[in-house]
This record gives C-alpha cells, structure tokens and sequence, in this order.
C-alpha cells in the first residue's frame, strides 16, 4: 500500500471508522461504482447496509474526497450516480484541516498567555481564570477551598511546539 493509500485510509477513518475505510478500500479497488455496486463489493468483506454505503460517499464527496458523474437510466429514468476516488484532493484537505487545528492552537495559545489561573488543590479538575477567582472570592465551587496561583508555562511551551510544527508542515 503506497503512502497516499495509507493516508486515503486514514481520512476515511475520521468520516465513518471502519464503513468508510471498507467503501474506500472498495472504490479504490473498483475504481468506479455506484453506491450498489459497492455495497454488494462489501458484503464479501464486511456487512455494510447501501444506506451507510452512501452517507459515507455524500460526507467524502462534501469534503472533495469523492466525485462523483449522474447518468439518467432510459428505462427507469431515474439518475444514477457513478463515484469515484479523488486522491490528488487529499492533500488539500489535509491542508485545510491542519489551517484549522493551528488556528484552534493559535487562539488556545493567546488565552493561555493573556490570563493568569488558579486551581484547587483537592479537586483537580478546577482551573479557573483569574477574572472567574475574583467573582468566587477565590474559593472552589466545589469544595469551598482556597484557590492557588497555577503556573501554565509548561502549557505555553508545548502550544508553542505544537504551533511551530504545524506552521513548519504548512509552510512545505
């Protein structure tokens, strides 16, 4: 398996788990189907209803990963659609979703450095800002404790990490 398959089966993981692997694993082999043709592909291999079989294609083809040509059927007169795999969109989507998490990073980063915290000691799922401390009196919600300064530098370091990796991967 090349690395763009690789890649193709694990962006078909996000969509549907093991159905969407399985319907791209099917049109990958096929090459181009209808949604029919691949779920009767599938039952060779796995169980996967023609319903489930085109959700997995419409959420693909939202994304580019799919495309996707209708042809109207003469006898019945009703459109069928032939799909195909888009492996040259792969790497724009991948793009678009790594712009997304290091904007997501970005904003994390600017409110980690811009806000001072505060913890509670005995339940240490309480961190609060240092705004939301002063309206408690700084005490927990829970259990009444003094809330304590809480140094987040360590969190800083590794959003910073994490920001400059996904810069440098963009920026190739």
């Amino acid at each position: 398996m090349s690395v763009l398959d690789e890649e193709l089966i694990k962006v078909a993981n996000l969509f549907g788990s093991e159905d969407a692997v399985a319907v791209v694993r099917s049109l990958k082999k096929i090459g181009e189907a209808t949604d029919e043709i691949i779920a009767n592909d599938l039952k060779t291999v796995k169980e996967v209803r023609l319903n489930s079989v085109r959700k997995i294609l419409y959420k693909l083809y939202d994304h580019g990963l799919v495309s996707c040509t209708r042809v109207r059927d003469e006898k019945t007169g009703w459109f069928i659609f032939y799909w195909r795999l888009q492996p040259d969109q792969l790497d724009a989507f991948i793009r678009s979703r790594k712009k997304r998490a290091l904007d997501k990073l970005k904003q994390r980063l600017d409110f980690e450095r811009n806000h001072t915290f505060f913890v509670c000691k005995t339940d240490l799922d309480i961190r609060v800002t240092f705004e939301e401390g002063m309206e408690s009196s700084f005490k927990c919600a829970k259990c009444a404790n003094q809330l304590e300064s809480s140094e987040n530098a360590g969190m800083i370091t590794v959003l910073e990490a994490r920001v400059q990796k996904l810069e440098a991967e963009l920026s190739r």
